[in-house]
């Protein structure tokens, strides 16, 4: 499987790095750092952007906010900073954090640079050569949710995060913050937003406990054992982690688990792999692993949906706006409209 390794390609227009600068900084930063160095961008993400800095033999990983974004706190490079140097010593997969620079003038942003975790990420179209057994495919699955609910087991007052945990009802908060977000970057008339929207408000659930929560945790964001893929080396994207009830966690991360018979919306494809586990065997194991009550699965999943559907419009939002040229996100409309239908499906009755 070496041949999957995650690759990084050329820097996209208008999203380059002042190289120069960034040598002087990474030289100063971080001591025994020698040569040139090199930059390109990992393609994939769709937030945050992702750089490949090579100095010498060394990879190094650098994140900065994306150009343009409103929302200010999803893009906090500090927090991202502050969970993973708290998180690293306790959980190896957590990338190890190496330095963190507040100023702009270096590349234009805030950014941080971390340690490379070299691996497979199975993420969108199945490449033409990826054979695996269904045997190995259900392993991955259940591998995966071991790693979530390890995640959630994480004592985060002993890791020091415990002042990230806000007082009050964090399953309505959420839901009103991503009502609001949503208004704050509309750019069309989408009913059923607007009817996932009022059904959320109106039947938030109370708290069901408090953990550290990824908030993000799907295939994309896995790093894999090229030599092992049902091992489990790096998790990524912690840009939105925080404390909080790890049934809205679990929603979030069931919203990208796409079967066979749902609208494709390009995540992993290998929830539709001979062998996968379905979404409500994701969401048994995880209630027989932690005892949690699932009951009422059907609001967390239709929350996943829906905030997966306001991160697309903001991001689309950026492009209608002129703030990026990412031609990617020009079709983001559509799956915002997708996915409300997919909310809604669930709402009128629909399983899970």
């Amino acid at each position: 499987m070496q041949h999957l390794i995650d690759k990084a390609r050329p820097v996209r227009a208008g999203e380059e790095l002042d190289e120069p600068r960034l040598a002087a900084y990474l030289t100063d930063a971080l001591p025994g750092l020698v040569g040139p160095i090199s930059v390109e961008q990992f393609p994939s993400g769709f937030s945050n952007l992702t750089y490949l800095v090579r100095a010498g033999d060394r990879d190094l990983v650098l994140r900065r906010p994306p150009v343009g974004s409103k929302v200010k706190a999803a893009h906090d490079m500090g927090r991202e900073f502050r969970v993973l140097s708290a998180l690293h010593p306790v959980y190896s997969a957590a990338p190890r954090p190496l330095a963190y620079c507040t100023d702009p003038g270096v590349i234009g942003a805030p950014f941080y640079v971390m340690e490379r975790i070299k691996g497979v990420i199975l993420r969108g179209e199945k490449p033409v050569d990826f054979s695996c057994p269904p045997a190995i495919v259900r392993q991955c699955c259940e591998s995966f949710v071991d790693n979530f609910v390890r995640l959630h087991q994480i004592d985060y007052e002993a890791i020091g995060l415990g002042d990230m945990r806000r007082e009050g009802w964090f399953v309505q908060r959420q839901v009103n913050g991503w009502v609001d977000r949503y208004h704050g970057s509309q750019t069309d008339n989408i009913p059923a937003i607007d009817q996932t929207a009022d059904y959320l408000k109106n039947n938030c659930p109370q708290d069901v406990g408090a953990v550290l929560i990824h908030n993000d945790y799907k295939f994309d964001n896995i790093v894999l054992d090229p030599d092992d893929l049902t091992r489990i080396i790096g998790v990524l994207d912690w840009e939105m982690c925080t404390i909080g009830d790890p049934l809205m966690d679990l929603g979030v991360m069931l919203c990208y688990w796409n079967e066979p018979g749902d609208p494709s919306l390009g995540v992993c494809f290998l929830t539709h792999e001979p062998g996968c586990m379905k979404r409500r065997e994701v969401a048994q194991a995880y209630a027989e692993k932690t005892g949690r009550d699932i009951s009422n699965l059907g609001f967390y999943y239709v929350f996943g949906l829906f905030k997966l559907a306001v991160i697309a419009q903001q991001i689309y939002y950026r492009y209608k706006q002129g703030l990026t040229k990412d031609e990617r996100f020009a079709p983001l409309i559509y799956v915002v409209g997708t996915l409300g239908q997919m909310a809604c499906g669930i709402i009128d009755g629909g399983k899970v």
